[in-house]
């Protein structure tokens, strides 16, 4: 299965409507007998820009209970899901990605979490996976400065697999995904499930332990003033509340 975010006059921000779309593209993944993997992707010229700020600024986070942003980052499906990214992939656009098991990128990709920029915390997994994926420090710099970093940086780290020409994304992580379909199904489950629940344990407790502090941050006076300061392209005022 190809699921695309297909908002590219957004460079296929989320709001509310679109995760409620990747859910029910998910469910019906893990539901359907015949299908073995999924592919994410976006559609033109970025992956993700992250959260839809005009939606969050005006009262309509993105986010579903139970599921996450992008109904994924909380509870990814039980079937592999390849992340295939080209041009941005933002905020939670990055999360996106590294909800998914594996990660092909354009030579030209971004990624970054850029939410400290904005008054606002990388709160759909950002600051608990890319620690997983490149190392420690590196992640910390990113996510305390919302420096931006490349595909190459990314691929030499090991947070993605293949860096591949710009464009060509979507079609490795079919050849990709095709390997991973000619084995057992439920070999390949169960694989997966093994590799998430034993090696991450604390991943089953971190959102309820997070969310008093990401629901901090997230209606502060700040979360709304930057959100706003990006979409009427100005410098933000920073209140500190």
């Amino acid at each position: 299965m190809i699921i695309t975010i297909n908002r590219p006059e957004k460079r296929n921000a989320i709001n509310r409507e679109m995760s409620l779309a990747i859910a029910r593209a998910l469910d019906e993944l893990d539901a359907d007998g015949d299908l073995r993997v999924g592919i994410l992707t976006g559609a033109g010229a970025h992956f993700c820009a992250g959260m839809d700020l005009q939606a969050f600024a005006d009262g309509r986070p993105p986010e579903l209970e139970g599921r996450g942003f992008g109904g994924l980052t909380e509870m990814p499906p039980q079937k592999p899901l390849v992340a295939a990214v080209e041009g941005f992939a933002l905020a939670g656009g990055l999360e996106l990605a590294l909800a998914c098991d594996l990660i092909i990128a354009g030579d030209t990709a971004m990624f970054g979490l850029p939410e400290v920029r904005l008054g606002l915390i990388a709160g759909s997994g950002g600051l608990i996976r890319l620690p997983d994926r490149i190392p420690r420090s590196l992640a910390t710099k990113y996510a305390l400065t919302g420096e931006r970093f490349g595909a190459k940086e990314a691929e030499r780290h090991g947070m993605i697999v293949e860096t591949c020409a710009a464009g060509d994304a979507l079609n490795r992580a079919l050849v990709l995904a095709q390997e991973i379909a000619a084995n057992a199904p439920l070999s390949v489950q169960m694989t997966k499930r093994i590799l998430n629940e034993f090696s991450s344990d604390r991943e089953s407790e971190v959102w309820q332990r997070q969310a008093p502090l990401i629901e901090e941050v997230l209606s502060s006076a700040d979360a709304t003033e930057g959100a706003l300061a990006f979409t009427e392209k100005r410098n933000p005022m920073w209140s500190g509340t």
